[in-house]
């Protein structure tokens, strides 16, 4: 039987670990953490996370694996993977794959659309 992507999202969330906005604020700059951002690149021109790495979700499998020739070395270098996206679910998504691949990583709770609502910085794309 196969499931809706709603019922995809709801079983990734149960899985991972979230942080809310506030906490989320006070891991930028710390080098132990990078903020993935796996929304679409039209979908930066609102701006992003200052620091973050953009790794489009389409792509995130290839840029995850470290013996994959398209890794991303800002996200296979033992940092913890902050997931982020437009309202939460993509990066939820994005956030149980990590971990399949063997890398700390949460999803900040609510995305983009919780982090501009709480006034989060924001970096030009």
């Amino acid at each position: 039987m196969s499931k809706s992507s709603a019922e995809r999202v709801a079983a990734a969330k149960a899985e991972i670990e979230s942080v809310d906005v506030e906490t989320a604020k006070g891991l930028i700059g710390n080098n132990r953490y990078v903020f993935v951002d796996v929304r679409d690149s039209a979908e930066l021109e609102a701006g992003k996370i200052p620091g973050s790495v953009h790794s489009h979700r389409g792509g995130l499998e290839f840029a995850l694996d470290a013996a994959s020739d398209f890794r991303n070395p800002e996200l296979t270098g033992g940092r913890t993977l902050v997931m982020v996206c437009g309202s939460g679910g993509r990066a939820a998504l994005a956030t149980k794959l990590a971990i399949e691949f063997g890398h700390p990583a949460v999803c900040l709770e609510g995305g983009m659309k919780a982090w501009i609502g709480a006034d989060g910085p924001l970096s030009g794309a």
